[in-house]
């Protein structure tokens, strides 16, 4: 079965040197796949997070917002990813490595109801995860964001891990600097002074 079909990868990593050294783990062998299955809980990986394995073992993208229909913690309108953990033992930010799934799961006290898969800019206070609690431990997951600071408040980001790929955008789409300059320019353009103020030019 196909994956990704009209998915432009051309870019979609950023292989800088912490990614290289943190996250990318060499392609998976089918063995390895099948002993962290067990290990993080008997969960069977989806075949599109197999497959986007297999052609990159983990990283960090250059696509690393997803647009939100619910506010969380992050904002009101979108989520931010720092990396996608790789099918690995030997990298930090690998599904096994020493920031893996069950870390966030035996240290963290995250809700086990999956596989945590992606970190975030906030250092632990978010996570995003796939989701077996509706398809069981073999079926298709969601993909979840479990927010540690509202009390471990889960939300859907994506019907599956292959909806979220391809619905990653650029940072920039929530870059709201300029408009915030603006919006400054025209309140001190506009607006009127304090009375405080008044007194002290009169």
């Amino acid at each position: 079965m196909g994956y990704f079909e009209g998915f432009d990868g051309t870019g979609f990593w950023q292989d800088s040197s912490y990614a290289l050294e943190n996250y990318v783990e060499a392609p998976p062998s089918q063995e390895l796949i099948a002993s962290l299955e067990e290990e993080l809980g008997g969960y069977r990986l989806p075949g599109s997070y197999v497959a986007l394995m297999r052609a990159h073992n983990g990283g960090i993208p250059a696509r690393d917002c997803f647009p939100m229909a619910e506010p969380t913690s992050w904002a009101e309108d979108h989520i931010a990813i720092t990396g996608i953990l790789g099918i690995g033992r030997t990298k930090p930010n690998s599904l096994g490595g020493e920031f893996g799934s069950r870390f966030w799961i035996d240290m963290w006290e995250y809700p086990d109801i999956g596989v945590y898969f992606a970190d975030t800019p906030s250092a632990g206070h978010d996570m995003l995860a796939l989701d077996y609690r509706a398809c069981g431990k073999g079926g298709e997951p969601s993909v979840v964001h479990v927010d540690q600071e509202d009390d471990f408040a889960i939300t859907l980001v994506a019907e599956n891990f292959e909806a979220f790929v391809g619905g990653l955008v650029d940072d920039f789409v929530y870059d709201t600097s300029e408009e915030d300059r603006l919006a400054a320019l025209a309140t001190v353009r506009e607006g009127s002074f304090s009375p405080v103020l008044l007194v002290g030019l009169c």
